[in-house]
């Protein structure tokens, strides 16, 4: 059985507005009904794979177990980094975590961010490297490039590695980043994937590249997996040991010093998404270059990238040529898609503005489901409030509001200090300020509720919480 080891970190900045840090690409449907990360999950699963081993954040950790429950993936284990340092901590991490059950067993890494249309031929791919894993081969997986491009790095392929093998093949080196005119040669040699940044190896065999190559991380990842503690169905890794570890990539750290390195190519269409140029190119162009996604129009467009992302607004184009366009309710990005690749800049100067847009989401997702702002006005809030069946937000109270709760849908359990009502569809209840304060849905289906906050203070951070059946401060 081969362990995917889903990588699902990362901000995704370039995707912008619709992946922001507080809700990255990953966990968005850009291409399809289901989220990258769900589709990553769904391409590793099946006959030969393990259950995943997910590496994520603390704030993620709840979208992560809720979205692989969603297509009826068993999550695994999942390790959450107290902060982000790069692929090789985290890849260790997880061989070290893998090593307990298993020294030898083989594990799969990958982004959870990338599309892969066909799964059959990557997991026949995967089948390719799996004996030169077996024998301590450091496995990666090459692109076969269809353009000269600037924005991956570039795998450079030497002979066969076995006869009996045509599609693997010795890695002579890592090539960084290269200007145009480089890549164009590589990609006409024939002899240059794209480095996709996926790897399969043995547990046994990377733990030892480490050990040989990196071994500054060894000690204080191995403390950091060691110390981390269980956290209700999620390991943290031990923040204090973690914090000392180097930010550095498994290519610098590792992969580019090894010499037992083979290559499988992999020609069947992959895209690491990023950036909107990517996304309209996996969209699927029409005969003109138009892609359009949601409540989307186009008239007399040409080589253009049209979505709306809320279901009562409408985007519409006209004359429009190589413009990408994506309305959110609380932004709108308009660009060249020639210069798709520098929309991080318009996080940058959001960030400087104190813009919330350059980061958090108008959607807020937590543990028990999600709400977003409706409208917010002087000493008073409006919000949309749903929570999954089954599902209780925390025992709580506030200092400066008082709110009132409006159910739409479903049937919400209510406690205030030590009275319980069921309140249904159509029927809505108070809760004074400063009075400890319950919400559940005793149900099957989502509970959607109107909350309307009135006060001299709305922040976020205006809760004392009492008891929490997930564990937060």
């Amino acid at each position: 059985m081969i362990t995917p080891v889903l990588l699902s970190g990362g901000s995704g900045t370039r995707l912008w507005p619709l992946s922001r840090k507080s809700y990255p690409k990953q966990f968005v449907p850009l291409v399809g009904d289901e989220t990258l990360f769900q589709a990553s999950a769904r391409r590793l699963s099946g006959a030969g794979f393990a259950v995943p081993l997910v590496l994520t954040n603390a704030d993620f950790r709840f979208i992560v177990t809720e979205q692989l429950g969603a297509i009826g993936i068993d999550p695994g284990a999942v390790l959450i980094e107290p902060e982000g340092r790069n692929t090789a901590p985290a890849v260790l991490a997880a061989a070290l975590w893998l090593e307990q059950a298993d020294p030898d067993g083989l594990m799969l890494v990958a982004p959870s961010d990338h599309v892969v249309p066909d799964a059959a031929a990557f997991r026949a791919a995967v089948e390719i490297g799996r004996a030169a894993a077996e024998a301590g081969k450091l496995v990666t997986f090459g692109i076969t490039p269809d353009r000269a491009e600037t924005g991956y790095g570039y795998l450079e392929l030497g002979e066969r590695l076995d006869p009996g093998a045509p599609r693997l093949m010795d890695l002579v080196r890592f090539v960084e980043k290269p200007d145009a005119a480089s890549a164009a040669e590589m990609v006409a040699t024939g002899r240059h994937l794209w480095n996709a940044g996926i790897f399969l190896f043995s547990v046994r065999a990377i733990i030892d590249a480490f050990k040989a190559h990196a071994p500054e991380l060894v000690g204080p990842v191995g403390d950091a997996v060691a110390k981390g503690r269980a956290d209700l169905g999620f390991h943290r890794l031990d923040p204090a040991a973690w914090a000392t570890v180097e930010d550095i990539s498994i290519d610098y750290a590792v992969m580019e010093r090894a010499g037992n390195l083979a290559v499988v190519p992999f020609a069947a269409g992959w895209s690491d998404l990023g950036g909107w140029d990517a996304v309209w190119r996996e969209s699927g162009p029409n005969g003109d270059g138009v892609a359009t996604a949601g409540n989307a129009t186009a008239i007399d467009c040409h080589n253009t990238l049209l979505r709306s992302e809320d279901e009562n607004l409408e985007v519409v184009g006209l004359g429009l040529e190589g413009i990408i366009a994506v309305a959110m309710p609380d932004a709108v990005l308009i660009a060249h898609k020639d210069r798709a690749q520098e929309v991080k800049a318009a996080v940058t100067a959001l960030k400087a503005k104190n813009a919330r847009q350059a980061e958090s989401f108008p959607r807020d997702h937590r543990p028990w489901g999600w709400f977003e702002s409706l409208v917010i006005g002087e000493r008073f809030q409006v919000k949309r409030i749903v929570v999954h069946p089954g599902a209780a937000l925390s025992l709580q109270s506030h200092h400066h509001r008082a709110e009132h709760w409006i159910v739409v849908h479903g049937t919400a359990k209510v406690t205030i200090e030590d009275r319980v009502d069921l309140v249904s569809e159509n029927q809505s209840i108070y809760i004074p300020l400063g009075q400890k304060h319950r919400l559940e849905n005793p149900g099957k289906l989502p509970m959607v509720l109107i909350e309307v906050q009135t006060g001299s203070y709305l922040g976020e951070d205006d809760i004392i919480r009492y008891e929490d059946v997930y564990a937060r401060d």
